[in-house]
Parts: C-alpha cells; structure tokens; sequence
C-alpha cells in the first residue's frame, strides 16, 4: 500500500512538471518563486540561485559586460557602423561547469547582444571606414580599365584566403563580364563605381541617376547580384551623389586609406604605408594595377600581423562581433 502511494506521489510530480512544460503555467509558477520563466520546466531543479557556483557566475556576469556599440553620424568619419556587445549567458555558463571541483576557474559562455538601431535608422551619409572596436580591414578593389593583374590578384587573395569587394565601372563590366564571373566565382562581394567614371559631383540628377543605375542593372542581369554599395569614381561626390544613391537603395562608400596605386608607387612602399597606417576598421583602397598586385600579399601578411582579420565590406559593416587574431612569433 506504501508503494503504492509512493507511485502514485512520484506519478503525479512529473505529469505536473510536464503539464507546466506543455501548458504554460511555468510563468505563473516562476512568479510564484519570484523568478525569471526558463524555457524548460526541469531547470527549476538545476540552476538554484542560492547554489555556490552560480552566485559566482552571478557576482563575474556584471563584470564581464560589454554594451552594444549604437551605429551613429562621426562629425569626421560619418556613417559608423554599429557593433555587438556580449554578456555571460548565465544558464549555459552554469551547466558546462556544474559538475566542476568547487575552486575551479569557471568556463563562461556568452551571447552577443545586438545595438537597437541599424545603419537603415540613420540619415543617408557617406561611410569612410568601419567601427574602430571592429579588429576588420576590407580591401576596395575599385575595376575600371583593363584585366592585365586581376588574375594575380585573386590569386593571392585565394591563397591568403581573404574576400575583397569589387566596385565595378559599367562600362568595364559590359566588355568582361567572363572576367567578372570569375571574380564572383572565387566568392568576393561585387558593387557598383558608376557606368563611365565621370566625376558625380559635375552632373545633373538624371545623369548622375543613370550613371548609378545603368551599372546596378548591369550587375543584376549580368551577374544576378543585389547591388548594396556606391564607390563614386575619383571619390568626388556631393550631398546630392549620396541622395540618388539611396534613393536607389545602396549605401554610399569611400576608404580610410588609399594606395594611391595609380601613381605607379613601388609595392614594398605600398606595404610600409599600409604597415603604418592600417587601423581596426580601415577600408583600403586599390586598384588592378602592378603596383597593387605586387603589394597585396604583403599588405595582407601586415594586416594580418596587426591581429585583423580581412572581410568584405558587407562583413565589415555587420555588427558580428571579430575576435582579434593571435600573432605568433618568430
């Protein structure tokens, strides 16, 4: 008879526990206890708050916050991107350790925790670089004339493993679409630089207006991207360059530093200004050109050196938190 009710006891917990589980009272029960809901009803059971190790997890979670980065207008810099912070996730970080020795070092998980607004909240401003919090660079390729070192460039880039972001002339793109492909195929992020590389700030609406959207058309059809990004030709523009530009919903973009590679500089003193200059968040510009290609591989070991991973602009501008990249020595 003991037994029996003993059964009946037990039984009746555990369709309770899942009746919690199934039908919502959980909530109601966890104000009861005066605590947050959980997501499972057993967890009642395992992450007590009174328990040794989790006033630990407790007492480090708060010091161990990095807020959000909100993306905002740099009186200098313009458009900034926004950045993600992280905090401990405190249930995770207590089941990896709760059948750790009492004294051990905890093992923290975290979650990312994302800004409130995105650059699509703020007024259409040009981005000269990414967030400073950010261990990123992007290289800018910007293509208007000829093919001659775009195959020695991607070749180095595939074997750095590094994605850059193309910004296409229409007009170059129109006579090497097959060199375009190829381009695409090694899996780089391909953008818009105008039709015909006139300076945008000398036209009118409409011929500014059709020098954006003839090459946005090119890349769709030709390539079926989905055109994010304006590089103006020469980096001229004015408020008005910016405005078309959203007006055809891309994002308009310069760069942080230049190579300055169509003045024919030597690669290794690419490589040193590069070395002394580069910074989180730097977008690079350069060019298919044999100064360019002879530096890259030597930018990038540089780059690398520093600790910054490379990404395209896409990957720059997303609040994803980097992690900075160990250096080894010698």
């Amino acid at each position: 008879m003991m037994r029996k009710k003993l059964f009946m006891i037990i039984s009746s917990f555990i369709i309770f526990l899942l009746l919690a589980e199934w039908t919502g009272y959980r909530e109601t029960i966890a104000v009861w206890r005066g605590t947050e809901p959980t997501t499972n009803a057993f967890e009642w059971f395992k992450t007590d708050a009174s328990d040794a190790l989790m006033k630990r997890i407790l007492q480090e979670a708060d010091q161990r916050r990095v807020p959000p980065i909100e993306p905002r207008i740099d009186r200098v810099w313009k458009l900034i991107p926004g950045y993600n912070g992280i905090e401990v996730d405190v249930d995770k970080t207590y089941q990896l350790n709760h059948t750790s020795a009492e004294g051990d070092p905890i093992k923290f998980v975290y979650k990312e925790l994302t800004p409130t607004k995105s650059l699509d909240d703020l007024p259409a401003n040009p981005m000269y670089r990414g967030n400073p919090e950010k261990p990123m660079v992007s290289l800018m390729i910007n293509v208007a004339w000829g093919d001659e070192f775009i195959g020695p460039m991607l070749d180095t880039l595939d074997a750095e493993q590094v994605k850059a972001t193309f910004f296409f002339d229409g007009k170059w793109l129109d006579s090497h679409v097959d060199m375009a492909k190829e381009i695409q195929r090694r899996g780089h992020q391909l953008e818009n630089h105008a039709y015909s590389h006139k300076d945008m700030s000398k036209l009118n609406e409409y011929e500014a207006t059709q020098e954006i959207a003839k090459t946005q058309k090119l890349l769709e059809e030709k390539l079926g991207v989905e055109n994010k990004w304006f590089a103006p030709p020469s980096g001229d523009f004015d408020a008005e360059t910016v405005r078309i530009a959203h007006s055809l919903k891309l994002k308009t973009v310069l760069w942080t530093l230049d190579t300055v590679d169509w003045k024919k500089p030597t690669p290794s003193s690419v490589v040193e200004k590069i070395s002394r200059k580069v910074e989180a968040g730097s977008l690079i510009l350069m060019h298919p050109t044999a100064s360019s290609s002879g530096a890259l591989k030597g930018m990038i070991r540089v780059i690398k050196e520093r600790g910054y991973t490379l990404g395209t602009i896409d990957e720059m501008v997303s609040t994803n938190r980097v992690k900075k990249a160990k250096v080894e020595g010698p």
